[in-house]
């Protein structure tokens, strides 16, 4: 499917994951929506590098985990351009908690991840959807984990959401069929800054990237830009594919 012409909004879309999507899908001639909530000065090199494509950008500050937010993030996209084509659900957050560490975890911690890692993402797809089906032809992207589908990652807390994720893809692909497509890309490593931070020092994740391609099959330890080109497939590509969760980890799970 050609998307030249296309509006897509990416949320956390200032650095990593996000921007790398951003730049493939203005590559492809989408027009892109950058949402950062602190990183304005990341964003807007962002939003310069979709912009270097030749497509039209918006820069929207919103924190996803506010309904209200959400919908006006929708509504400036459609004030300007009077379409939304598809949407990747890229914003998240963790606390790194090692998973027998029963203390580490409170309450709110659970409530913050959940917020913005599940409710954020059904807030945004409620605040879209009207405009999706009115096109006819609408994709929902929603980037979950490795975690959610293995129980492992930075946290429980974290593993538990993606897995809800992982599951509320599925419902709302088949409740907002055939109008909207709604899948789920699930990375193992990625090699943003946010694992570079995780990792706790840069020997360590040097290490761990020599691990991975010493050992996944494929030889790889994966890049924002290596998990990119899977989300912009399923907003291109699969027009018959729907309520899907696609492990992109280089076989790391085998």
């Amino acid at each position: 499917m050609d998307i030249k012409g296309h509006v897509s909004i990416i949320t956390g879309s200032a650095a990593g994951l996000g921007a790398s999507i951003a730049q493939q899908l203005a590559a492809k001639g989408c027009n892109v929506v950058i949402n950062y909530s602190r990183s304005e000065a990341d964003a807007k090199a962002t939003q310069a590098a979709c912009e270097a494509e030749g497509v039209e950008t918006l820069l929207v500050q919103a924190d996803i985990g506010d309904d209200a937010q959400c919908r006006r993030l929708a509504d400036e996209t459609m004030a300007k351009w009077g379409r939304i084509d598809s949407l990747i659900n890229n914003a998240g957050m963790t606390k790194y908690v090692a998973h027998d560490d029963l203390e580490g975890l409170t309450s709110e911690d659970f409530a913050n991840i959940f917020r913005l890692n599940v409710t954020g993402v059904y807030q945004m797809i409620r605040a879209v959807a009207p405009h999706m089906k009115a096109g006819g032809l609408g994709s929902v992207v929603n980037i979950s984990s490795a975690a959610g589908e293995s129980g492992g990652g930075s946290c429980v807390a974290y593993a538990a959401s993606k897995g809800a994720l992982n599951i509320m893809t599925k419902s709302l692909a088949r409740s907002l069929a055939p109008e909207i497509r709604v899948n789920a890309v699930c990375p193992g490593f990625i090699g943003t800054r946010w694992q570079v931070a995780g990792s706790g020092s840069d020997e360590v994740y040097n290490k761990r990237v020599k691990s991975l391609e010493k050992s996944t099959p494929l030889r790889r330890a994966n890049t924002p830009d290596d998990i990119a080109e899977s989300v912009v497939w399923f907003v291109e590509g699969a027009r018959w594919v729907t309520g899907e969760t696609l492990l992109v980890d280089s076989g790391s799970h085998l």
